[in-house]
């Protein structure tokens, strides 16, 4: 699916249990439509969590479920599901670099890297042979979402990087890492 770009256009929100729920719907070219939601009430989980959920014709059902944060969930504590599939996800916040401070995710026998290109509203979702490119119209409420694809990139890649475009990923940047710093260490405190 090399060189293949699409893109979603914000539609009109709807009053959902819990709140208003923000939606993009877009075409991929043979694939069909694909719709990024958020926030979710797929699930019933606690009300300091938010989901955000990609569905479509051909695409599976991806979800990313973490704790709540300007409508948005964070990357701390998060869980990611393709279909049935709970991901493994790790990052290192102080590794230096952009590709350092990335999202790994492992995942159906695939393993990925999701960082920051540029400037906070550029990401790229990379494994092996593939890619997808994403990039959103504004930081916190984007009229459009686009992405491009590269490689070998199949349903699955962009089902994923599409869902972590409704995710908090503002520190996955040095900058963020450092404005986040006070919450990450108060969320480990309330562990105790």
């Amino acid at each position: 699916m090399s060189g293949v770009s699409f893109e979603l256009q914000r539609s009109a929100s709807v009053e959902g249990a819990r709140g208003e729920v923000f939606s993009w719907v877009g075409q991929v070219n043979g694939l069909g439509e694909i719709q990024l939601a958020l926030p979710t009430e797929h699930g019933d989980y606690p009300s300091e969590y938010c989901e955000v959920a990609v569905s479509g014709e051909s695409f599976p059902l991806t979800t990313y479920l973490g704790l709540r944060f300007l409508r948005r969930p964070l990357l701390a504590r998060g869980e990611l599901r393709l279909g049935w599939d709970t991901a493994e996800l790790s990052r290192s916040v102080w590794w230096p670099g952009k590709k350092g401070r990335a999202l790994r995710i492992r995942v159906q026998e695939r393993t990925y890297a999701y960082a920051q290109l540029g400037g906070k509203r550029s990401h790229q979702l990379t494994r092996s042979g593939a890619g997808v490119r994403m990039s959103r119209s504004s930081w916190t409420n984007p009229r459009t979402i686009s992405g491009t694809c590269e490689g070998d990139a199949d349903v699955l890649d962009i089902s994923i990087a599409l869902v972590l475009e409704g995710v908090y990923t503002r520190n996955l940047s040095a900058f963020g890492a450092l404005v986040s710093l006070p919450g990450r260490f108060l969320n480990r405190f309330n562990d105790l």
